[in-house]
């Protein structure tokens, strides 16, 4: 680099020597090669996609669903036990499940009516009632700190599965709510709950399936439950019509009660020939199970476990 010195005469008659770089002088600029070149933001980390309760992104093979079923306000537990304090709930659930994980971890599941059918058309006529979206909130708060899952279980009436799940679409969105629809309460034009039996088939049940397969495409979600309980061969037809669905775990919940004879024979008689890629599920009922004229005891868990294939949800009511 050239260098230029410059005389500098004070007028006391000293001299000093100042000396700077032999660049052409700019036009005030600071003389660096780099001065006015952006300096390039930092790559934001991008955000996880959103993970099941406990961790990962898939069900199965990781978990064993155990859960309880009910509503709001249920006083005399008709429904189920998921009623009264939430968090007892999830106590219970937990030791439950400690005779169900048989080396897989145990996700709660806090299976709630959100569509509930009853023998009255009311005023729309379609005989069933919607609960609240902020009952539904609360039971979605319940079951996070329980670190499980939210089912919004469907008994449409003379509704159909897919509107009433659009209606609850801000919750499937979330990364930890799911479904369970109830075909033996879907009514046809003409059919009245408590005095008909319901039914669907397996092309209606797959129309459910994508729509929660986008859900789960458009949010980046982990994998999404959805149950169909089925407690006879009618309730459920042409099975082979729900194809697998890209992010949805799909779990038949067999449904039969009785004593544990009665109910072992119904599960094995659904599960021959079903497709390999719809978990089988189990149901409990605490009432129906226990007393004349359906039931005389409730099964054991190993008794449940014993069954083949092995359950991959257990539900109680």
């Amino acid at each position: 680099m050239k260098f230029r010195c410059v005389v500098l005469i004070a007028a006391a008659g000293l001299v000093a020597t100042a000396c700077s770089s032999g660049a052409e002088e700019s036009d005030g600029a600071s003389g660096s090669d780099t001065a006015d070149t952006p300096v390039a933001s930092p790559t934001p980390t991008p955000e996880p996609p959103p993970e099941l309760p406990r961790g990962g992104r898939e069900v199965f093979p990781d978990y064993r669903l155990v859960g309880y079923s009910g509503y709001k306000n249920d006083p005399n537990r008709d429904l189920g036990r998921l009623t009264g304090d939430l968090d007892e709930v999830c106590k219970e659930i937990t030791k439950v499940g400690r005779d169900y994980k048989d080396g897989r971890k145990l996700l709660p599941v806090y299976e709630m009516i959100s569509v509930v059918v009853h023998a009255t058309p009311k005023k729309n006529g379609l005989y069933r009632t919607r609960r609240p979206k902020s009952e539904v909130r609360e039971y979605l708060e319940a079951a996070r700190r329980c670190k499980g899952i939210l089912l919004l279980n469907i008994q449409p009436g003379r509704s159909e599965f897919l509107p009433e799940m659009e209606h609850f679409e801000e919750f499937l969105r979330e990364p930890d709510v799911g479904v369970a629809l109830d075909p033996e309460w879907a009514m046809d034009p003409g059919e009245i709950p408590n005095r008909d039996l319901g039914r669907t088939d397996g092309p209606e049940l797959n129309e459910s399936a994508k729509y929660l397969a986008n859900l789960v495409a458009e949010e980046n979600l982990p994998e999404k439950v959805m149950v169909f309980h089925q407690f006879n061969f009618g309730a459920v037809e042409k099975l082979k019509g729900l194809k697998k669905q890209e992010g949805v775990a799909l779990i038949r919940s067999i449904d039969g009660l009785g004593g544990p004879e009665s109910k072992a024979q119904v599960y094995d008689t659904l599960v021959e020939g079903m497709p390999k890629y719809i978990h089988p599920g189990f149901k409990l009922f605490y009432k129906e199970d226990t007393s004349p004229p359906w039931g005389s005891r409730l099964m054991t868990p190993e008794e449940v476990m014993a069954l083949k294939p092995t359950p991959e949800y257990i539900l109680y009511e």
